[in-house]
C-alpha cells in the first residue's frame, strides 16, 4: 500500500464492530490503526491480518493515553484522515432497578462513551483537520434516541455521543465532516453470551422491517458509506434493520 494512502484510527477494534470496521477499512484502501485497552493478542491479530496496519494499546478513557495513541499513529504514518469512535462499554441493568445503576457506574460508562470519545477526537482534530477533507464517525446506538438499551447509563451516553456528533460537525467543518451510526442490535460475541439479548433478538427477528438481527458488516459498512458521502455531516445513521420504526 503506498504512502500516500489515506490513514483510519479505530478505537476498540480487536473485536465485534470495531474489528469489523477496521478490516472494511483495511480492504478499502485505508491503512489502519487498531487499538484497544485489554485484548492486546486479539488486537495484534487483527492489525497482522490487514494489508498495511499497526496495533496501539490505549485505553481512551484516560485522556494522556487518548493523546498518545493519536501521537503514535501519526508517528507511524505520518497523517491522520479518519477516525472512528468505535470504543465503548456497557453493563446491563434493567431501567427499573434504579439502586443499581449507581455513580460508579455511571462514571465508568460515560468515561469511555463520552469522554473517550471527546478527548481522541480533541486529540485527533488538528491532523484529521490538516488534511482538508478529514473525517470522524461515532458508534452510537438506538439506545441514544429512544427509551431502550441494555442500561440507563448506556442509553444517555449514546444520547450524548449523537448531540456531540452534531455539536462537532457545527464546530469543525469545513475542513473535517462528523457523523454517526446507530446500530440496533448486534451479533457479537458479547451479546451472544447474554442471555439479556436472545428476547430483544427474537422480537427483533419477527417484527423489524428486515426481520434479521444485524452484523459487525452492517455497521462497517455504512461507516464506509459516511466516509465516502462528502456532502453530508452532523448525520446519525441508523444502522437497525428498520427497528427504529416499530
Amino acid at each position: 500500500m503506498g504512502a500516500d494512502a489515506p490513514v483510519a484510527l479505530v478505537t476498540g477494534s480487536s473485536s465485534g464492530i470495531g474489528e469489523a470496521i477496521a478490516r472494511h477499512l483495511g480492504e478499502s484502501g485505508y491503512r489502519v490503526a487498531v487499538n484497544s485497552s485489554r485484548s492486546v493478542e486479539a488486537g495484534e491479530k487483527v492489525a497482522a491480518s490487514l494489508p498495511d496496519a499497526c496495533y496501539v494499546r490505549a485505553d481512551v478513557a484516560d485522556p494522556p493515553q487518548a493523546e498518545r495513541l493519536v501521537a503514535a499513529v501519526v508517528e507511524r504514518y505520518g497523517r491522520l484522515d479518519v477516525l472512528v469512535n468505535s470504543a465503548g462499554r456497557t453493563k446491563v441493568i434493567p431501567h427499573q432497578d434504579l439502586a443499581a445503576a449507581t455513580p460508579d457506574v455511571w462514571r465508568d460508562i460515560l468515561d469511555l462513551n463520552v469522554i473517550g470519545t471527546w478527548q481522541t477526537t480533541v486529540a485527533a482534530m488538528p491532523h484529521l483537520a490538516a488534511t482538508g477533507d478529514g473525517a470522524v464517525v461515532n458508534v452510537s446506538s438506538i439506545a441514544g434516541s429512544r427509551p431502550a438499551g441494555s442500561s440507563i447509563p448506556y442509553a444517555v451516553s449514546k444520547a450524548a455521543v449523537e448531540h456531540l456528533t452534531r455539536l462537532l460537525a457545527k464546530a469543525v467543518g469545513p475542513q473535517v465532516r462528523v457523523n454517526a451510526v446507530a446500530p440496533s442490535l448486534i451479533e457479537t460475541p458479547w451479546t451472544a453470551d447474554d442471555p439479556f439479548f436472545a428476547p430483544i433478538a427474537d422480537y427483533v427477528r419477527q417484527h423489524a422491517p428486515l426481520r434479521r438481527v444485524g452484523v459487525p458488516e452492517d455497521v462497517a459498512r455504512a461507516v464506509g458509506h459516511l466516509l465516502d458521502a462528502a456532502y453530508t455531516t452532523g448525520q446519525v445513521v441508523y444502522v437497525d434493520g428498520g427497528s427504529h420504526l416499530l
